[in-house]
């Protein structure tokens, strides 16, 4: 029995420069506010660290993927409090491929659910280019993000055989 575990965080550094770089004019400007007596200490301190936290928010986010011989478990904490599993009776098709996020799904995260419907079906993903694409049988099609593109081919094939 081969078992694929994977688990991925958003830690892209473009990532971490970006929301790094959002945080500082708000945090100037309540400094300034602070400095010039407009807030008191307490408000700065609750500002401030609204800020940090609603930034750091992000680093919270987890996509954990299984892959065993009950089928494809995954779970992208903070929205699947669980691990969801697609057995193996009910995909068609299973394989990794490369996808672009921003044009098929409109970026990265849990894309294509009730609040973002896409023809593209469902994608969970948090980094990078390569994914496993779920095709079930009942024609739902599932894009699970991985950067263990040719461990993930490996025991799919174990499994689809």
């Amino acid at each position: 029995m081969r078992i694929f575990i994977e688990e991925q965080r958003f830690t892209q550094n473009w990532l971490i420069v970006l929301l790094g770089s959002s945080a500082i004019f708000p945090i100037i400007m309540v400094t300034n506010a602070f400095f010039k007596n407009k807030i008191e200490l307490l408000e700065y301190i609750s500002i401030i660290s609204t800020i940090l936290i609603a930034i750091g928010i992000i680093f919270l986010f987890k996509l954990k993927t299984r892959i065993d011989d009950i089928g494809i478990h995954y779970q992208f904490f903070p929205f699947h409090l669980k691990r969801k599993t697609i057995l193996w009776k009910t995909i068609k098709q299973a394989k990794t491929r490369k996808y672009n996020a921003l044009s098929e799904y409109g970026g990265w995260g849990l894309k294509g659910t009730w609040l973002w419907k896409r023809k593209n079906g469902i994608a969970i993903n948090v980094k990078g280019n390569i994914g496993i694409q779920l095709i079930l049988v009942n024609g739902e099609k599932i894009l699970i993000g991985t950067q263990k593109k040719h461990e993930a081919n490996s025991v799919i094939a174990n499994y689809l055989r």
